[in-house]
This record gives C-alpha cells, structure tokens and sequence, in this order.
C-alpha cells in the first residue's frame, strides 16, 4: 500500500522542492493533500500531476475564484486549514511537510500532529512562537517531529547518539546575506531589489530580506534554543558566505562536529523522508573546506543580533511580538515606504520599547495567545507615524 502524503505550502520554495521528490516516487507515495496561500495555477498543475484530489487555498479571493473556475474538476478545494480533521483518522498520514509561511503555520502544525507519523515543519514562526505547545501535541500524539531548516536539520543529524548535556556549544552559520561584505555607510542606498539577491538561496521575498538583515540567524537561534533544550549561551552564529558548512556542535568530550552539504534544500528534505537511502549529489569541495571563512557576526553593521542578549531562556510571547514586528517592517521596506537602514532601527527599537518586552515574563497556553498578541502588535505599529 502507498504511503500517504500531504504538503501544505506546496507552491512555495521548500513546498515545490517536496512536491518534485515524490512526483519521482510514485510506486512508493501517494500525495493526498496540498495547500497554497493563493498560487492556484501552480497548484492545479501540481494536483493534476500526481492525481491529488484535495486542496487548500487560504486566501478567500483566490479560493473564491478558484471554486468558481473549478466548480466541475473533480479536485476538491477547501478554504481552511480544520478540514484537516474531516479528511483524515489518526495516524492515515505517512509523511507530513509543513512549509506554510509565517504564523499561519502554527494551527496545521497542530492539528497534523494527530494524523502524521511523521511531521516534517520548515514553518520558523510556530517553532519559535508555539515550541511549547507543539511538543506537547507531538509527545500527546506520538508523533515524530524532524526540523527542516538546514542548521536544524544539520544539528538534528549530528546530535545522533549523544544527548543535550552532552554539548558544550553549538554554532550555526550565516551566509551573511547580499550585504556581509557590503559598506555600511552605503547601506542607506539599500533597495527591496538589491536586498532580494540572495547570493546562495532562492527564497521568498520575506524570508530573503530577513536574511538581508540577519534577523533570519536570530529567529534560528531562538529554533534551536527551543528544539534542542539549550540556553542562549550555548549557541553562536558564525558567517559562511558559501553556505556549505550548516552547523557545528562542539561536545563536552572534546570531540566537534561539522555538518556540510550544498546549498539546496532538497538534501535535508530527502533525507527526512528515505533517511540512509542515495541521492545524487557533488563532491566533496576542498576549496571551501580549506577556506571556510567563518567568521563572528559584525553587531555594529548587523545590529538585529543584539536582540540575542535579551530574550528571556524560556518560550514566552515575547517571540511572538519579535516576530510581528519583524514582520510589519519588512513588509514596509518591501513596499519601499522606509529605508534598510531604518528597518532595521526600527525592528531593534520597537523591540525594546516596554509595551512589548512585558511579554517576555508570559508563556503561551494556548494557540489563540500567539495569534491574539500577533494581531493587537499589528495594531499597534500601524497607528505608528513612521
């Protein structure tokens, strides 16, 4: 029998990615769910390809219009994330990829808990804001979690036969961005489209300008002080303009670990879903090996990393807010209504400002805490006269 599959997000960078893997294995996999935010055409063709009967599009017009063009298809589309519950019973789902973008993410997550054996989440904003409240679920579920992002992923490999008191220091790399090696005093000069030239990933714009300010290494550090149960003070972030070496875990033992793979995501998504089984991949490169360039993170050109040295060592609603805010400003560069330079002031500033690190002292208890305080921070910035 055919292992079933669902990927939400399936239109996007690490959806599609998902989505060509198991189009090459159809003896093994059957997909029976996708979802997309609002890229229909992509979606239908990707439905029809693999015969996929199920669909997700979250946002209302797109839905709207799609249920109107498609009103004889025999794919079924649906409009919210709860069907879930409707579609499937406990433990149907083989193999699940949750690569939604942003807080949306965080109810899929939860609610596929229940019916995947295994849950496969690249989704930052729900393993920073709703750690707590997803490993409850997985553990009540039984369920196996594994971390998509290539650090995480990288970390989750080399932590194998070891335990958490048995690390001294985890270090995360950083490409550093278009900019690692740019002039600050020419970053007021800054645009959406040069900060959309990543030099190693293909990324959606959000993600891509997050990485522009770094502010991408800090939502990372805070993924892998919730996932691996470690204080902040035991994770660092080096640059690696190759993005080549992901992790390295320094063990209390005195041996330190690499973990080095090419900069595509395909390979830690492979290998969350065949594990031992071969791919085709490059050669061992020895001209990065040899000169790696790892470096410490540059705090006065990059200052989104001060952040580190305040948050609180537990999950709290503070990482909510850090990320609505961090959201709000981009989108306000995206639109070209602030500078790059003052992104990412505004981003450290209004993290500061008290009517938000109140926030650091409360825990989330239930789903509609982190998206109630997502939504009051958006709000509030927007009365702000920027």
């Amino acid at each position: 029998m055919k292992k079933k599959i669902v990927i939400l997000g399936s239109t996007g960078s690490v959806g599609s990615k998902t989505f060509e893997i198991f189009k090459k294995d159809k003896k093994n996999f059957k997909v029976v769910l996708l979802s997309t935010y609002s890229n229909v055409n992509k979606i239908i063709k990707q439905a029809k390809i693999l015969n996929v009967k199920n669909i997700i599009i979250n946002n209302n017009d797109a839905y709207v219009r799609a249920k109107k063009k498609y009103k004889n298809s025999k794919i079924k589309l649906f409009n919210e994330f709860k069907v879930i519950n409707k579609l499937y019973k406990s433990k149907e789902i083989h193999y699940a990829m949750v690569s939604v973008s942003g807080l949306a993410g965080l109810n899929p997550t939860m609610l596929l808990a229940k019916y995947t054996k295994n849950l496969a989440i690249v989704n930052k904003e729900s393993l920073i804001c709703g750690w707590d409240l997803i490993k409850k679920n997985l553990i009540k579920n039984n369920t196996n979690f594994v971390p998509i992002d290539s650090e995480h992923y990288s970390i989750f490999n080399l932590m194998k036969g070891h335990s958490y008191t048995d690390i001294k220091k985890i270090y995360i790399t950083a490409s550093g961005g278009p900019f690692l090696n740019y002039p600050k005093k020419k970053f007021k000069s800054i645009k959406p489209k040069n900060a959309l030239k990543h030099p190693n990933w293909k990324m959606g714009k959000k993600i891509t300008i997050d990485s522009s300010t770094l502010m991408n290494k800090v939502f990372e550090v805070i993924e892998a002080k919730n996932l691996f149960n470690l204080s902040y003070k035991k994770i660092s972030v080096l640059t690696h303009p190759n993005s080549y070496i992901h992790a390295v875990v320094q063990f209390k033992n005195g041996i330190i670990k690499f973990l080095i793979h090419e900069p595509d995501m395909k390979i830690p998504i492979y290998n969350s879903i065949y594990y031992n089984l071969r791919m085709k991949t490059k050669d061992l490169n020895l001209k990065i090996i040899n000169n790696p360039l790892l470096k410490k993170i540059d705090e006065n050109k990059f200052p989104s990393v001060k952040l580190l040295k305040y948050l609180p060592n537990y999950n709290s609603l503070y990482e909510t807010a850090l990320i609505s805010i961090n959201d709000f400003f981009v989108y306000k560069f995206l639109e070209n209504k602030i500078s790059f330079e003052k992104l990412m002031k505004l981003i450290l500033k209004t993290s500061n400002l008290k009517e938000f690190t109140r926030y650091k002292k409360i825990r989330p208890k239930r789903i509609e805490d982190i998206y109630n305080l997502s939504n009051y921070v958006s709000f509030k910035l927007s009365k702000l006269s920027i």
